[in-house]
């Protein structure tokens, strides 16, 4: 129990620094829409991440501090993820203002997310957006937990459709 306590904790000040990145989130998702190499059925849902951001109805209202801006930063996230999934990753790298790289970011905001949201509000957030990779005109579900970047880095390699 102690252990989950300070997971818990740690998943707190990640995703408190996290908030702070936000507006450097916009700005890629922003700059991705105006992105002519991203596919038009991507950039339906960077849009929908940026009107669930700016709206003031969501799972978890703005008004309830901190987890109110979490629901909003795990939704960016996962958009980000799947953008990472489903366009080359230079495009987004192209468009980062943030420290760091922007894969290895997503996956630590969606690993500690799930010690603060409740596990109802994540399902729904995640049912909004197919995360896994498009494979000959077809998707695979999105999986339970999105997987770690690397891994579907991995799987794409192996698949041979993996490019940069």
């Amino acid at each position: 129990m102690a252990k989950n306590l300070n997971e818990s904790r740690k998943a707190r000040g990640i995703l408190r620094n996290g908030l702070t990145l936000i507006p450097n989130l916009l700005k890629l998702l922003i700059r991705l829409f105006k992105d002519s190499r991203v596919p038009v059925t991507e950039k339906v849902f960077v849009v929908g991440a940026i009107v669930y951001f700016l709206s003031p109805l969501d799972l978890l209202p703005d008004m309830i501090p901190f987890l109110g801006q979490v629901d909003d930063l795990y939704l960016i996230a996962l958009t980000i993820l799947r953008l990472l999934n489903r366009t080359n990753d230079s495009v987004l790298r192209e468009h980062w203002d943030g420290g760091g790289d922007i894969a290895a970011i997503v996956d630590t905001f969606i690993k500690a997310a799930t010690f603060v949201l409740p596990r109802r509000i994540r399902r729904v957030l995640r049912g909004r957006i197919e995360i896994a990779p498009q494979f000959d005109g077809g998707l695979i579900s999105s999986p339970g937990d999105p997987q770690p970047i690397e891994s579907v880095r991995k799987a794409k390699k192996r698949l041979g459709i993996y490019h940069r």
